[in-house]
């Protein structure tokens, strides 16, 4: 493919993730897609938009150890490993952890007891190639493990050196109290987006409260709010979007009719659907860190270009009428996931 050209800043701006954990560039590369759930990806591309990502002043790179069994991790060495020294050092590396696979990948739960943490995070640790790991979090709450112990463990990482920063990911409120009590706590990873805004309530205030950042992941909600998602568009197998009922039948039908709505706004502006989506996301606070899930250089010129797209109160308060707080239609997971979701309940 290639590439469209290029843009590179000497900087782009940055964000503290909460009061103790590591300062960011505004928007993280999240590298998921490059190998697993949405479908095909191109190797050589993905290391390309990685680069491309560090040189025009990314710094945060986003994956778990699950993402193709392990696949994404020895993506992002290579991505490491084959860029300029200089890109290379200020890369900060965010790993998820937790998740158990089968061989037909499937999934079977959460382990978070001490010594797997540890297994885990050594595992990691060799296949990045790197001596440390920026933050790490488990992905997803073990209801059979006090969160305390998982954070505690995690926190032992910390003293050894192994890892810098102690991240959370999809758990609620109460859950964040009791981990913020054990460790500090740098950063909260939950889905976070115009149609995806239940953080809001309970979750977003206790953060802010407790001085942990958000990483917001999801903010084009899977392709479904980036405005080249169409009504027509056949998904493959391996697809995790074919499995979510916000892609399915009239709700598909009714959540494209709201990135309609936003496609005027962002006409009016002379920008991308994408560009006003990923720029409201930025707009809800410097402790907010959005996560662009961009596997071509092509996505990633775009997604930065939100940097720059500027919405004042008329735009914000045009964008909340065009699409509400709880107007889309369909969970964002199928119910056995959302059955995992401690910031769900």
């Amino acid at each position: 493919m290639t590439a469209t050209p290029f843009p590179t800043p000497t900087s782009l701006p940055r964000r503290r993730l909460g009061r103790t954990g590591p300062e960011v560039s505004a928007l993280g590369l999240g590298c998921m897609g490059m190998s697993a759930l949405y479908g095909e990806s191109d190797r050589g591309e993905s290391v390309a938009t990685v680069h491309a990502a560090l040189a025009a002043g990314v710094t945060l790179l986003d994956t778990g150890d699950f993402y193709g069994m392990g696949h994404n991790e020895l993506l992002i060495n290579e991505a490491l490993r084959t860029a300029p020294a200089a890109d290379r050092e200020k890369a900060l590396v965010s790993v998820k952890f937790g998740a158990l696979r089968d061989v037909e990948g499937g999934f079977n739960g959460v382990d978070g007891r001490p010594a797997a943490v540890k297994n885990f995070a050594a595992y990691s640790l060799q296949r990045l190639g790197v001596d440390h790991i920026d933050v790490y979090r488990i992905a997803r709450l073990d209801p059979d493990v006090p969160i305390e112990e998982t954070v505690g463990a995690i926190a032992e990482l910390v003293q050894a050196g192994h890892v810098r920063h102690i991240g959370l990911s999809e758990i609620g409120a109460e859950t964040l109290r009791r981990a913020a009590a054990t460790a500090p706590i740098s950063d909260l990873q939950i889905e976070y987006a115009l149609i995806t805004r239940g953080i809001e309530a309970e979750i977003l205030p206790t953060a802010r409260e407790l001085g942990v950042g958000v990483t917001a992941y999801g903010v084009l909600s899977r392709g479904l709010i980036s405005g080249h998602f169409t009504r027509d568009r056949e998904l493959g197998a391996g697809d995790f979007r074919a499995m979510s009922p916000r892609f399915q039948g009239d709700n598909l039908t009714r959540n494209l009719d709201l990135v309609d709505r936003l496609r005027e706004i962002a006409d009016a502006k002379g920008v991308s659907v994408a560009q006003v989506a990923i720029a409201w996301v930025l707009a809800q606070g410097e402790d907010v860190v959005p996560l662009i899930g961009a596997r071509r250089r092509d996505r990633l010129t775009e997604a930065l270009g939100a940097l720059d797209v500027v919405l004042d109160a008329d735009d914000l308060a045009a964008i909340e009428k065009a699409v509400p707080a709880g107007s889309a239609s369909g969970d964002r997971y199928p119910s056995d996931q959302m059955a995992h979701l401690d910031s769900e309940r």
